[in-house]
């Protein structure tokens, strides 16, 4: 009976895991499986500890956006943004070291996240308008919509630097993916019209 019962928490344990991508401790604790156990199967090789409080399975495929999924776990509230998103949309050809994430202003960020992660502090509609949801690895994952990420690059020049925002507006541009007009509205939301207006002005 014990082989049984231990087989079965094993069983559903795995399903959890694939079924969610990146799983919690609480997605465990739900479907009835002690915390004790995970540990178990960490010491069998089937499950990978990610971070605090969040597994997978140790032979899950990633995907080139398998940090952006993580992040997400480990920040429920938080959005990709900035370079992140440049590149999830193939607007740079930059490799950002870090997850780039847009949280409110009064809300938590983690103590030990299982991605290094910069933390954009925003409110409003700066934070919560021009936000598409994808799955990645099982995981939905927020992240500003191009002409979003485009007009955030000019908010957040001075972190993200000048440069790459204005090569992220050409390419957007000429991609097509935005026209100007949705720019123009997301450079309204971030008040940062009249830094964009000769950029746009060069580009149109």
């Amino acid at each position: 009976m014990a082989g049984t019962a231990q087989g079965t928490l094993k069983d559903r344990a795995i399903t959890v895991a694939r079924e969610r991508g990146i799983a919690r401790a609480r997605d465990f604790d739900a479907a009835g499986i002690p915390r004790a156990y995970l540990r178990r199967l960490q010491d069998e090789g089937l499950l990978v500890r990610m971070g605090r409080g969040l597994y997978q399975l140790a032979d899950a495929e990633w995907s080139e956006s398998h940090s952006l999924a993580e992040a997400a776990r480990a920040v429920p509230h938080g959005v990709i943004c900035l370079l992140s998103a440049l590149r999830f949309h193939e607007l740079t050809t930059q490799l950002p070291h870090q997850v780039w994430m847009l949280i409110g202003h009064k809300k938590w960020e983690p103590k030990n996240p299982p991605v290094s992660l910069r933390i954009i502090r925003a409110t409003g509609d700066a934070l919560t308008v021009g936000v598409d949801r994808h799955t990645i690895e099982q995981v939905e994952v927020p992240i500003t919509i191009p002409a979003k990420t485009v007009a955030d690059c000019f908010k957040y020049r001075s972190q993200v630097g000048l440069d790459v925002a204005i090569e992220a507006l050409r390419d957007c541009l000429r991609s097509r993916r935005a026209t100007v007009d949705d720019i123009w509205h997301f450079a309204a939301i971030d008040r940062v019209q009249n830094v964009m207006r000769p950029y746009i002005e060069a580009t149109a």
